[in-house]
């Protein structure tokens, strides 16, 4: 009974992610499905009014990804990461891995593999322009701790304010459980998230240290 009933919600999901924006979209753009995703992505960024065109298609879409990433991406459950204020290049190369199975998630790739360019394009360009909805700590000794350990190891990649770059991931205010889940993949080389610079990077994390991270850059603005 819980099989049939959450396959019933991926069908649905899965349906409306592909009706939706199809209904808003002339058939010119849904020809883009083929395209070439950093050549269209680069387009969009020298082109104001078709990133504005691409914005309104990906807004579209994040009405169904709310079910899952909450509004405007600001997730309401700790496990399922915020993607409003990722970088827009980075989130659309996860969304490449997610749809040729370098990262594995059967749900998030069945999705993704039915969108067209226009539409992922049009997401990550919604998302990177959408607020985190900051969340202070609620142990500001322990994110203290976890300060101390950022500013000696994470900031590297990271940058001090955790907001990454076009290949590193933000992670400021980043959802605390989905923080803990994925050091403790990298740490344990566990999980699809194996990553050549994260895995020696946490390789000597301790659980306390793990914690405090999360502690901290959870509670990043």
């Amino acid at each position: 009974m819980i099989k049939r009933t959450a396959l019933a919600l991926t069908t649905t999901l899965m349906a409306a992610l592909v009706t939706l924006p199809t209904m808003a979209q002339p058939a010119k753009a849904r020809a883009t499905a083929k395209v070439d995703l950093d050549a269209r992505f680069s387009e969009a960024q020298s082109s104001p009014k078709l990133a504005e065109d691409l914005y309104k298609v990906g807004r579209k879409v994040a009405a169904v990804c709310a079910n899952c990433h909450g509004e405007g991406g600001t997730s309401t459950k700790p496990s399922i990461p915020n993607l409003a204020g990722q970088n827009p290049a980075y989130l659309l190369e996860q969304m490449r891995q997610f749809a040729d199975g370098r990262r594995r998630n059967e749900f998030m790739e069945g999705m993704i593999r039915a969108m067209d360019s226009d539409e992922k394009i049009g997401m990550v360009l919604f998302y990177a322009a959408q607020q985190v909805a900051h969340q202070p700590t609620a142990n500001p000794a322990l994110a203290a701790k976890g300060q101390e350990y950022f500013e000696k190891t994470c900031f590297r990649c990271h940058g001090t304010s955790g907001r990454g770059n076009a290949q590193i991931a933000r992670i400021a205010g980043q959802q605390p459980d989905y923080l803990r889940l994925t050091l403790h993949r990298y740490r344990d080389g566990t999980g699809v998230r194996a990553n050549s610079i994260m895995t020696p990077n946490t390789k000597l994390m301790s659980d306390a240290d793990i914690e405090a991270v999360v502690a901290y850059v959870s509670s990043m603005p």
